[in-house]
């Protein structure tokens, strides 16, 4: 038999022992060459294993090499496992037991084993599939001393019934030379590692990708939302911080474990019992944890940061205002109030000394009894309060509420105390009013109707607003109102193709003839105060574009007419054409120029040659 064959037949004893015992073939009565300690050399690579699929196999095996001189033909040694540490199992599980399988043979001079027994017939030692009693039975080559160096794949084994759980397996690895009548063999260990790492969806690593952090004025905060509270000192939140930790396994996901670290540079961070400018907490859910956010007594906007050991976070602000505003600045935000209550009549832009908005509690009153007589009530020492405004974080802003008691005009201020009386017991300073500004009370009735667009010219395709809106007797815009009939049958009516671009219902068509109008302006969605605004896409063709409609029954006879409303659409043709003409105009005119001015220095020339 070649050598090369040989050479693949090599094998050593592999025994797969169950618990800490030990499965040995039997001596063969041969030794190896070296001093006591060191007749093999050992050698191991760390392997793994998984969960889920195949639990183990040679792919993922660790590597045990075995090498030294063999002395003789009947040279022989046995490898044997003992499991040494693992994770904690869950009760009756098993630590999965050591298999071995050959991966290869090598010898320095070309050797090989002359014969290899292999395991019983209930395995293959290819594809040891079990734990029973299996071994590799090798003898060394006939042409000894020769040196033989082999590997085994070293895997967990795999059958049913044999629980796993991720974490670090320690099996020590025994090889025990035979040995012969005189010189026995010294036994070599060495410690192999096989590694389980744990499903994704039960790892507790926080992912980036799929954990969140929100700031928000309640728990359970599912976005980011401005937060303006009060400076003093409080053992009440002020704010929540919202943390979700989800592993890799997606958004909805197992929730992690890990530390969390939150600082801040104003206030203080934290739960009721834990809490400071920067703490370390525990996340213990399953689906996200609330951290308090506390005032300090500190005024200023405050910057949040928020990591685990894994994941950092977009940072977060929050800021504190100071007891008392420092400046109120008021301004009319209802051209004409209705009788009856006006949610947002007047808004103030309320700052701090430090310039922070100030989002505490602003009260509007009227100036005098006159005043109140129209809109509002007089602020008095004891009984009539004047109204609360709301606080807008969204526009930075408070907005005022007014009453209209009849028509006219009222002058108004706003302050930071309900009462006269609450700013007299108040410290020094410490009461604020706003510039006076002066509101418009309404109680017309419609008489003609107007219908516009909100330019004169728009490009193809371009988005237009067309106004519908109410006029009184002398053609001034009005108060809020629904008016059931405005506009006559048909509504708004248009030869050309416009698009409309508001919702499906029939509350937002163009042939809607209950009209009700809006009380404030707005430029991001185009209302207009006293009209109502519908929004459509011009025609992509040039051209005049005519609306009209005609006034409905409720106004009076008079107002029953047809309006009408026209807007160009640029024909970017024609306009290309107009500006190649007047070019063309403009070379016509500068080449006659140029000829005359040629002409002219001939002459002269002329004249001085002369």
């Amino acid at each position: 038999m070649s050598t090369t064959t040989n050479f693949k037949r090599i094998a050593l004893v592999a025994v797969a022992a169950l618990g800490m015992g030990v499965l040995s073939s039997a001596p063969s009565q041969a030794a190896f060459s070296g001093t006591a300690g060191s007749q093999l050399t050992l050698t191991a690579t760390a392997g793994t294993g998984t969960l889920e699929g195949a639990k183990s196999d040679s792919t993922t095996a660790g590597v045990i090499t075995v090498a030294g001189l063999s002395l003789a033909a009947s040279d022989s040694y046995t490898i044997t496992s003992a499991k040494k540490s693992w994770p904690e199992l869950t009760t009756g599980a098993l630590t999965p037991n050591l298999l071995f399988m050959l991966k290869d043979t090598a010898t320095s001079t070309g050797a090989s084993f002359a014969k290899i027994t292999t395991c019983a017939a209930a395995c293959s030692a290819m594809n040891l599939t079990t734990d029973s009693n299996t071994s590799v039975n090798a003898i060394a080559p006939s042409d000894a001393p020769t040196y033989v160096n082999a590997s085994f794949f070293a895997f967990q084994e795999s059958a049913t019934g044999t629980d796993r759980i991720a974490g670090t397996y320690v099996y020590t690895i025994t090889v025990q030379p035979m040995a012969q009548a005189a010189t026995p063999g010294t036994t070599q260990t060495i410690d192999l590692t096989i590694t389980i790492a744990a499903l994704a969806s039960s790892a507790l690593v926080a992912s980036s990708s799929f954990s969140t952090a929100f700031i928000g004025t309640a728990v359970d905060a599912d976005a980011d939302r401005a937060i303006s509270a009060l400076a003093t000192a409080s053992d009440t939140p002020r704010g929540y911080l919202t943390v979700s930790l989800r592993n890799a396994s997606g958004s909805s996901g197992v929730a992690a474990r890990e530390s969390v670290t939150i600082t801040t540079t104003i206030g203080q961070v934290g739960t009721s019992t834990n809490r400071g400018r920067s703490v370390v907490l525990k996340y213990d859910s399953d689906t996200n944890e609330d951290y308090n956010i506390y005032s300090d007594g500190t005024a200023g906007t405050g910057t949040i940061t928020i990591s685990t050991p894994s994941v950092k976070f977009a940072t977060k602000n929050i800021t504190f205002y100071a007891v008392a505003p420092s400046t109120l600045v008021a301004s009319v935000a209802t051209p004409n109030l209705r009788v009856g209550s006006n949610s947002d009549s007047v808004r103030v832009t309320a700052k701090d000394a430090n310039g922070i908005s100030w989002a505490g509690t602003l009260y509007i009153y009227a100036s005098a009894a006159a005043d109140a007589a129209i809109a509002g009530d007089v602020r008095a020492t004891v009984a009539a309060s004047a109204l609360a405004c709301t606080w807008d974080a969204n526009d930075d802003r408070h907005e005022c509420p007014l009453t209209g008691v009849t028509a006219g005009t009222a002058k108004m201020k706003v302050t930071n105390y309900a009462t006269a009386a609450l700013a007299t017991a108040a410290a020094s300073g410490a009461e604020v009013t706003s510039n006076e500004v002066s509101v418009v009370v309404n109680s017309a009735v419609a008489a003609t109707v107007k219908i516009e667009f909100d330019k004169a010219t728009y490009a193809p395709g371009e988005r237009a607003r067309i106004y519908v809106t109410p006029l009184d007797s002398t053609g001034k815009a009005m108060q809020v109102t629904t008016n059931a009939n405005l506009l006559a049958a048909g509504g708004i009516s248009t030869a050309q193709a416009l698009t409309f671009a508001g919702s499906t219902t029939t509350a937002d068509s163009l042939t809607v003839v209950s009209i009700t109008t809006k009380a404030n302006s707005s430029s991001t969605s185009g209302a207009r105060a006293g009209s109502m605004e519908y929004t459509v896409y011009m025609p992509v063709s040039g051209g005049t574009v005519t609306i009209s409609a005609t006034g409905g029954t409720s106004l009076p006879l008079a107002g029953r007419v047809a309006v009408t409303a026209s807007a160009t659409v640029t024909d970017s043709g024609a306009a290309a054409l107009a500006a190649v003409t007047a070019l063309a105009t403009t070379v016509a005119s500068l080449k006659t120029l140029i000829t005359t001015l040629t002409n002219l220095v001939l002459k002269i020339q002329k004249k001085v040659k002369a």
